[in-house]
């Protein structure tokens, strides 16, 4: 799977939509099904791919997105998983598919030593179009890790960032969904609970 680099002016464009789900085909804020080369297995993910946990670690409850340092809607989906984290180990994989910088950056937030405090913060500075964190040196380790993250999302066919995958957590069955959701639709997607009483976190 091929994909496409976007333009800075594209990017932030794609802030204001709410429901833009394939980033190759941003501008259209739809979701084109792609089939996979390889089917999607939370077992191959468990035992290739890397990234780091967000929420109870006891928790039987796993849910992996591939994510892109560069996406805003990652970002969007950064916020919107943080009521849920109590229900469900959130295991965030970094790859590079939009820019250099996509790759540097998904490095350094494995090699911190607080993944989820440099991710707050990267975040918050992409949202803000500060660009994210600066990259850090002696990551080379890292980004061999982001390669391999990407090759086995591109394996798997899909085309869009934010990727959720996991399952259901009533019914067991696979999960996935290209594209930032908000709380209560994420909730739905794996079957938690929805925090009544909390707006969704926007999806920018």
């Amino acid at each position: 799977m091929t994909f496409k680099f976007f333009p800075a002016a594209l990017i932030a464009a794609c802030l204001v939509l709410s429901g833009c789900k394939d980033a190759p085909d941003a501008a259209s804020g739809t979701t084109t099904a792609k089939a996979a080369a390889t089917p999607v297995s939370m077992d191959a993910i468990a035992a290739e791919a890397k990234g780091f946990t967000v929420g109870s670690t006891m928790s039987t409850r796993t849910v992996y997105v591939f994510f892109d340092a560069q996406c805003p809607h990652c970002a969007a989906l950064w916020n919107a998983a943080k009521p849920l984290k109590s229900q469900a180990r959130f295991v965030w994989i970094p790859v590079g598919i939009l820019n250099p910088s996509s790759t540097s950056q998904g490095a350094t937030l494995l090699a911190a030593a607080d993944p989820v405090a440099a991710m707050d913060e990267h975040e918050t500075s992409l949202l803000a179009k500060r660009g994210g964190i600066s990259a850090a040196g002696g990551i080379d380790a890292q980004k061999a890790v982001v390669a391999k993250n990407t090759e086995l999302m591109n394996r798997f066919g899909f085309a869009s960032i934010p990727t959720i995958v996991g399952t259901h957590a009533q019914t067991g069955a696979l999960v996935t969904q290209e594209g930032a959701l908000r709380t209560s639709a994420l909730a739905a997607l794996l079957g938690l609970k929805d925090p009544g009483g909390q707006p969704d976190a926007p999806a920018q």
